[in-house]
């Protein structure tokens, strides 16, 4: 089911362009529908998880949610050429207000459906389907363009979307009880409390999210790395070599984990790993030797993403859950995006100077994530969430 969407997710961002390009000769309107499916999950993230913090029917709203989403990017494709601009963009943006459902809300679920011992585990499998999406989403999204064309492979897309948000109705999740107090303004701000005053989750949040500063750049690295080594494959490849990387590394963890008592500390050591690991790539003499590189330091994400949805889970409280994990993701995303507008100014000083500020990225993200954890979790300082939520 997660599989399915977060495909589907994946893959729309290659078919909106090519879609773009079909219908209209233009790639400047692929960004732009790219940016309305993308920019909305970010400003939508708290009120999403808020509601779904709070919704009785949770069946009703996370399937509803991805049905909207995937009948959102069949609707884009057959818009797309024949209706304004104004009113595709409109509808790939009401889509993308239903993402970060796809994304962290359906994490949050697993511990509803769970017990307690087989979390870890379940949210290093959850990793694995980010992963599996990363890497066949887009190259689902070519091939169905290729054989059939950008707008049928668009509906294909959206099409799985449907069918993941239909089996959401198959699970097992009871209704909230009727006592379950209704939205409040103040609601949309808890999760916000808790990332800056519970310490090891304000650890957790903000060290990853500084690592994806510099993790959104390495896409323009790639391209330059490629240029260096005058070797074309490696533009796409090294992000490929990274993302099966970090496929071993959440399959491995999978079936170890370690560090589960603490997963603040687990993200820490995994940052500072990236880090030495992508500073083996500058020397790099061809670009097989780079992908290595780029493979050992996905090796390393792996563990570190399975951590941090564990330490979300376990320093929340269940009135937040959601929220956490959908504002969180969505801090990641707009690190990431961050990241990618720094790389463009950055590149003139070369493939090296810029991998190894990546790298250095992941070591500050390691050291930031020690200093918010120094101050101690007193009742004075950092109440727990509960007690943070009822004020």
């Amino acid at each position: 089911m997660a599989l399915l969407v977060r495909l589907a997710s994946e893959g729309a961002r290659v078919a909106l362009v090519l879609l773009a390009v079909d219908r209209t000769g233009s790639t400047s309107f692929g960004g732009a529908l790219i940016a309305a499916l993308l920019v909305p999950s970010v400003i939508a993230a708290p009120l999403a998880g808020a509601l779904a913090d709070r919704i009785r029917r949770r069946r009703l709203f996370y399937g509803g949610c991805l049905v909207f989403h995937g009948t959102g990017l069949a609707t884009v494709a057959m818009l797309a050429g024949r209706a304004s601009a104004p009113t595709v963009l409109a509808v790939a943006g009401a889509a993308g207000c239903c993402t970060p459902v796809l994304t962290g809300g359906l994490t949050s679920l697993l511990s509803d459906l769970l017990p307690p011992t087989a979390l870890s585990r379940a949210f290093s499998l959850d990793a694995v389907s980010y992963n599996l999406a990363g890497i066949a989403g887009p190259t689902l999204a070519s091939a169905l363009a290729t054989l059939y064309g950008p707008a049928r492979a668009l509906v294909a897309l959206g099409v799985g979307a449907v069918a993941g948000g239909l089996l959401v109705f198959a699970l097992p999740l009871q209704p909230r009880a009727a006592g379950t107090h209704a939205l409040r303004p103040a609601d949309l701000g808890a999760a916000v409390v808790l990332l800056f005053r519970n310490p090891p989750l304000r650890s957790l949040t903000w060290s990853s999210a500084v690592g994806q500063l510099g993790v959104g750049a390495l896409p323009v690295a790639c391209v330059l790395l490629a240029a260096r080594y005058q070797a074309p494959w490696a533009a796409g490849g090294l992000m490929t070599a990274m993302a099966l990387g970090s496929l071993a590394g959440s399959l491995i963890y999978a079936w170890r984990p370690w560090g589960t008592r603490r997963p603040e500390w687990t993200v820490i050591v995994m940052l500072l790993a990236t880090g030495a690991t992508l500073l083996t790539v500058p020397w790099a003499d061809n670009a097989a030797t780079a992908a290595g590189g780029f493979v050992l330091s996905g090796c390393c994400t792996g563990p570190l993403f399975a951590a941090l949805l564990t330490g979300r889970d376990r320093y929340v409280p269940p009135t937040a859950r959601t929220q956490v994990f959908t504002l969180g993701a969505s801090i990641k995303s707009a690190f990431a995006a961050g990241g990618a507008a720094l790389a463009g100014a950055w590149q003139s000083s070369g493939s090296g100077s810029l991998v190894v500020a990546v790298a250095g990225c992941q070591v500050a993200a390691a050291a930031l994530g020690v200093l918010l954890l120094k101050k101690r979790q007193t009742e004075a300082d950092c109440p727990d969430p509960e007690r943070i939520l009822r004020h």
